[in-house]
């Protein structure tokens, strides 16, 4: 298994009860120890589907640009998929609907380990082509709502993200952390779209976000609409980062939305997966072309800047397949060849 186990502190009960099924992330530096000796088959890159998040949120920008380019470099016939995010995206391409998907690192280990979504049903033969940049855990509140704190949610009305989605998870850790739980909200379970529309309309009164920086919903919604970003702080945060190796500390620059001042919060690495149904070459071709077209990757979204190959394999939480860990070794990148055989994570 590629997962940590964290120990348990006593952050909530929602938080020990996540973390009893949830271990946390895999190896910091690297996860792809036995990417190599994985089976795949032998499918080529003929048809390839991307599984991505909502129309209007950064997985579905960069995805649709991947798309464009292996259908113009490979000649395959490519499409891009709008759907739920990373339960979903594991789902299709575990059931041979998709070949490549976008998911956060603590979804993944939950189908690794068969919690959460995936409860009593966990997914083998997870396999990775590269980590992509980190979703920032973003809560927004209507600026006339009164809710300065995570704690001042109690009550409130509050879009969590699609059912069984990373949204969702990390809007259930995040009131864990705080020792809250759906009991002292009214949640909704909305899509990005979805939620800004209703918060627009003055149904809700705060929603989670996870994804990239700026998310375009909350941009667009900003043209309409006061809010603010609430910190995720104080002694929650440090619930957050103790209970959960998958997430890391991070910040909110002040100029993404309309802040005063940058505002803390935590994050958790995306990563690309694919089918491990395609073969080594196909896998190893479809690398080669992304890396080799990365400036038009790069102008998806601002955060595909940080999609590179040299940090290609940091923050794994699942193996490479064995064709996109054959291109890393070719490009001198450390692919952790025998790291995290002791460990078991996110």
């Amino acid at each position: 298994m590629f997962v940590k186990r964290g120990r348990l502190t006593s952050a909530g009960a929602a938080l020990a009860a996540a973390a009893l099924l949830l271990s946390a992330c895999g190896d910091e530096d690297n996860g792809s120890a036995e990417g190599a000796d994985e089976e795949v088959g032998d499918t080529d890159a003929e048809f390839l589907t991307i599984a991505t998040g909502g129309s209007s949120g950064v997985y579905y920008q960069i995805g649709a640009t991947m798309s464009d380019v292996l259908a113009d470099e490979l000649g395959s016939d490519t499409s891009v998929q709008a759907t739920g995010a990373s339960a979903e995206n594991i789902n299709l391409v575990t059931d041979n609907n998709a070949e490549l998907a976008m998911t956060m690192g603590d979804a993944t280990v939950q189908a690794l380990e068969g919690s959460g979504p995936f409860e009593d049903d966990p997914r083998e033969g997870l396999l990775a082509i590269m980590t992509m940049y980190p979703n920032t855990v973003q809560l927004i509140a209507r600026a006339d709502a009164g809710i300065e704190s995570v704690e001042d949610l109690a009550g409130a009305n509050v879009a969590v993200g699609d059912v069984g989605s990373g949204v969702e998870l990390n809007a259930q850790m995040v009131l864990g952390a705080y020792d809250m739980s759906y009991d002292d909200v009214n949640e909704d379970y909305l899509s990005y779209a979805e939620a800004t529309d209703q918060m627009a309309n003055g149904h809700i009164d705060a929603l989670f976000a996870t994804s990239g920086l700026p998310n375009p919903s909350l941009t667009e919604l900003a043209t309409s609409t006061d809010f603010i970003t609430v910190p995720i702080d104080g002694e929650g945060r440090e619930n957050l980062l103790s209970e959960y190796e998958f997430f890391e500390g991070a910040t909110i620059p002040a100029d993404t939305y309309d802040d005063d001042s940058d505002v803390e919060t935590v994050s958790v690495t995306n990563h690309l997966i694919v089918s491990s149904e395609l073969s080594e070459d196909a896998v190893y071709d479809i690398t080669s072309t992304l890396f080799d077209n990365i400036d038009r990757i790069h102008s998806s979204h601002a955060e595909a800047e940080n999609i590179t190959v040299e940090t290609a394999t940091e923050g794994l939480v699942i193996p490479l397949h064995p064709g996109a860990e054959r291109y890393y070794e070719e490009q001198g990148v450390d692919t952790g060849e025998g790291s995290g055989e002791d460990s078991d994570e996110e």
